[in-house]
């Protein structure tokens, strides 16, 4: 029979692991292994090792003395890049927020790897942060959600937060707070806008099958076309990661196949944008004279290039972050959840077809 719970007060002696075990029924291995979110453990061994932890007070009391001897409380953020004028956007935001509640910034990079992202969340928790932010996209697969989901268990039971920030939810059972942003509704407006100005063939650049912000942007691509009664052609939707030379190899491989068979692009990025206009003005085509383009993010190269995009609110993302996890962490309940918006923002890139022309 398992011993009556005790929580120690404060200045009395702390709960050792092997009390935890004794009192959830399990052996120390496996509430070691699950405290680490390295343990596919069932539901209720699971759910056991959380109640005996939370009675005993151990892991928190645990997070309390790691922390007794650091005069500062930190946030960690994890992208994909520092490089990218996204990515180093929403880190200020963190970095900004994180300052004015009196955290220092861990940050770490993955290349869009997800295994990478994963050791990295696990490595991150030993340190404890008050919260792990996660930018950008990933290829969320079914091993990648177990393993994350297990993550997010463990951060909170050392009274840590994951945050998604700028990616859906994993799953309904996931203690994540979520700050989205509204990519769908933005490329729903960016294709919109160049369908009435008369344009019926736009190449979408980016597609990225499994990737989050990808699938978001082209399923509002997708949505626009659906709504001005403009069949989809697949052959449109061209694959490509986000940046500025895979924006040129695109569309620099669509012109070699032969006569332009589009009137306009919708770029992923900004970055995107700025190759494929590298390529089009190689082959003597101009922007918007020969071909529209609209792209995403508002972040240089756009005004540079006269760019119309849409705007997301990058910095925001981070500080929406920051602010979402911290209060959550006081005040408890479920994992808050917010979606920001985005909006058009027009120059001078798209020009309207005659009737002839569409």
């Amino acid at each position: 029979m398992a011993r009556k719970a005790s929580r120690p007060e404060d200045g009395a002696r702390q709960s050792t692991i092997r009390e935890v075990a004794e009192h959830a029924g399990v052996s120390v291995a496996t509430v070691s292994r699950i405290l680490s979110g390295n343990y596919p453990a069932s539901p209720a061994t699971r759910s056991r090792v959380m109640r005996a932890v939370k009675e005993l007070d151990y892991v928190a009391n645990v997070h309390a003395r790691a922390l007794a001897g650091s005069k500062h409380k930190s946030i960690a953020i994890i992208v994909n890049s520092v490089i990218s004028p996204h990515y180093a956007h929403v880190a200020q935001g963190v970095q900004t927020m994180a300052a004015e509640a009196g955290r220092l910034c861990q940050i770490g990079t993955t290349g869009g790897d997800a295994e990478r992202e994963l050791d990295m969340v696990r490595f991150m928790r030993e340190q404890h942060p008050e919260a792990v932010i996660l930018v950008g996209n990933v290829n969320a697969d079914d091993e990648y959600r177990s393993r994350m989901s297990r993550y997010a268990h463990a951060l909170e039971a050392i009274g840590s937060r994951l945050v998604l920030c700028g990616r859906p939810p994993l799953g309904p059972d996931v203690p994540a707070v979520v700050v989205e942003c509204d990519y769908t509704g933005g490329a729903f407006a960016a294709t919109s806008h160049l369908l009435s100005a008369g344009h019926r063939r736009i190449l979408f650049l980016g597609q990225r099958p499994g990737y989050t912000t990808a699938e978001a942007r082209i399923a509002g691509y997708r949505k626009a076309l659906a709504a001005h009664g403009v069949p989809n052609d697949p052959d449109l939707e061209v694959d490509g990661t986000f940046e500025r030379h895979e924006g040129y190899r695109m569309t620099r491989e669509r012109l070699d196949a032969g006569t332009p068979d589009f009137t306009a692009v919708f770029a992923c990025n900004d970055q995107i944008a700025a190759g494929a206009r590298q390529a089009l003005l190689e082959r003597g085509l101009g922007v918007p004279d020969d071909v529209s383009m609209v792209g995403f993010d508002d972040l240089p190269p756009a005004m540079d290039i006269d760019l119309t995009t849409i705007y997301q609110p990058h910095e925001e993302l981070g500080r929406t972050a920051v602010r979402l996890a911290l209060e959550h962490a006081e005040n408890g309940g479920p994992p808050p959840r917010t979606v920001l918006g985005t909006h058009l923002v027009i120059r001078g890139s798209v020009r309207p077809l005659l009737p002839a022309q569409r």
